[in-house]
């Protein structure tokens, strides 16, 4: 009897911390300002240029030249291109290939980035091999990389994830690499070896989990930097190709007309800047709430 009661009485306690843990994870959520700033900015993009178009009774390629260079105004919100195009259509069409191709690239390179930081961690050949690999590629400016790699590709929207991925990996694979040295030496994981688990165990179900956190904050920032640089690409004409929609090309045909028509720099502009800076509030938000220490040490100093 006093046996069913001590268990009825663990249960009751563990259920409470439970309560409390998640109540204490609200408020820290709750008082996390960057965090939900930039979640709820990014969540508004996402579905403006999912929604966007269904407001607009203009496509993203008809032309009319008699309406070109029209400032904003009823009919055309943001104003029109160089070809009579309305601009807020052509921004939505492009939010969708900026934040499409950026998510993908920071899926891609988060992911190839986790396998070869953990497999270089585990395996000393690998690590000389593929950290030597990942230095060379870091070693040369992101930038003209993705150009190099555009120039011999062919533009595309495939070739620029292709090109943004390989620029993006090596840093994801670093930070991977860096996190997993620390898990490896921890007591539980030479007790794993000791009980004779097999290495793709510990490597997926021990120290995988435990470089999720940082992998996670550095996807977000490498997801607003593929953003800006699939901009850098279609501005310079070796990104996405015309007549597609991109916030990059809509800059670099703005470009000629700019004195006399503004919007067509500013606002996508605008929209690169907006995107650009909630997914660093996300980011930074995320990180925080991650990893508290990281805010308390940052209000120490």
């Amino acid at each position: 009897m006093i046996t069913l009661q001590k268990k009825e009485d663990i249960a009751q306690i563990s259920e409470r911390l439970k309560k409390e843990q998640r109540t204490l994870r609200f408020r820290r959520l709750k008082s996390n300002y960057g965090l939900l700033i930039g979640a709820t900015i990014i969540i508004l993009l996402i579905v403006l240029a999912i929604i966007g178009p269904l407001f607009t009774p203009y496509g993203p390629y008809g032309m009319k030249v008699l309406d070109r260079l029209l400032p904003p105004s009823a009919d055309h919100w943001l104003g029109t291109d160089e070809f009579g195009r309305d601009l807020f259509t052509r921004i939505i069409y492009g939010a969708r290939v900026s934040i499409s191709i950026g998510l993908i690239v920071a899926l891609l390179s988060s992911f190839l980035g986790l396998i070869i930081g953990v497999y270089a961690t585990y395996y000393k050949i690998l690590d000389h091999i593929l950290m030597r690999i990942c230095d060379g590629l870091i070693a040369i400016p992101g930038i003209l990389l993705a150009i190099a790699l555009m120039a011999a590709l062919g533009a595309s929207s495939f070739n620029v994830i292709v090109a943004l991925t390989v620029v993006f990996t090596p840093n994801i694979a670093r930070i991977v690499r860096s996190t997993a040295l620390v898990v490896r030496e921890q007591t539980y994981i030479e007790a794993m070896h000791a009980q004779g688990a097999s290495n793709s165990r510990i490597i997926w179900l021990h120290i995988v989990p435990n470089t999720l956190s940082p992998l996670l904050v550095q996807a977000t920032f490498v997801f607003a930097e593929a953003i800006i640089s699939e901009a850098a690409l279609s501005f310079l004409g070796a990104g996405i190709p015309a007549p597609e929609a991109s916030w990059g090309n809509i800059l670099q045909a703005g470009k000629l007309v700019i004195y006399k028509a503004w919007w067509m720099v500013v606002f996508p502009g605008v929209a690169i800047i907006i995107s650009v800076l909630s997914l660093n509030l996300f980011g930074d938000g995320l990180r925080d709430y991650l990893d508290p220490r990281v805010k308390l040490k940052q209000k120490k100093s």
